[in-house]
């Protein structure tokens, strides 16, 4: 059964289950950070997700991502960095007292460091929000209970010159598919806001561990 993630007491369980790492990993450097918008839609919990943009630079253009983006030499730490790029890609402010603390930090491809910034939003209408069009082709939100089926649940497997490298999660049948450090980001956060209804089976090549 899915926990009430949207209570005070979910939302303080969470932020005494991430304290310890997020005293450690707040003033830590990182290379980017990314916004994990936990919102209401019409009452449902759920993740809100960037499709984005298909003329940005880069292997990641036209994929699903949370908010974020790289950390500036002004930012005060990566919760700020955090929010700034969140603003400045869809629109939407939170502040920083809505943070309930920071997950494990994830490496791209290149080993630079990631950190996923937990926070929960409130009630939200994913089409009222004013995506910048240089950054951002689309905003959604998947609600946890689609995330949670496993019939929405897979795997993918990636190899290098014909040679089996690792495996990542996938999520699908949604408007867009959830794949690579989006989605590895998701299962963590879907197993600290479900661990009864959420058990991932994967480690990951190179994750960092608190």
């Amino acid at each position: 059964m899915l926990p009430d993630c949207l209570s005070a007491e979910g939302e303080q369980r969470c932020r005494r289950l991430l304290g310890k790492a997020t005293a450690r990993l707040r003033a830590r450097p990182a290379a980017a950070a990314v916004l994990v918008p936990l919102c209401s839609v019409r009452g449902v919990p759920a993740l809100l997700y960037t499709l984005r943009s298909s003329l940005l630079a880069g292997r990641h253009k036209g994929d699903v991502s949370f908010p974020g983006g790289k950390c500036d030499p002004a930012d005060r730490d990566v919760v700020h960095t955090a929010l700034r790029e969140t603003q400045e890609e869809v629109g939407l402010a939170v502040p920083e007292d809505h943070v309930w603390g920071i997950l494990q930090p994830v490496f791209d491809q290149e080993k630079n460091t990631v950190v996923p910034v937990l926070a929960g939003v409130g009630p939200l209408d994913p089409q009222s929000l004013k995506p910048n069009p240089k950054e951002v082709d689309e905003v959604f939100a998947l609600p946890l209970t689609h995330l949670l089926q496993v019939q929405n649940q897979g795997y993918t497997n990636f190899r290098q010159r014909g040679n089996f490298r690792y495996t990542m999660p996938v999520f699908l049948h949604g408007p867009h598919r959830v794949w690579g450090l989006t989605a590895v980001i998701t299962e963590f956060t879907l197993q600290l806001l479900a661990p009864g209804a959420y058990k991932p089976s994967l480690e990951y090549p190179g994750m960092s561990r608190r």
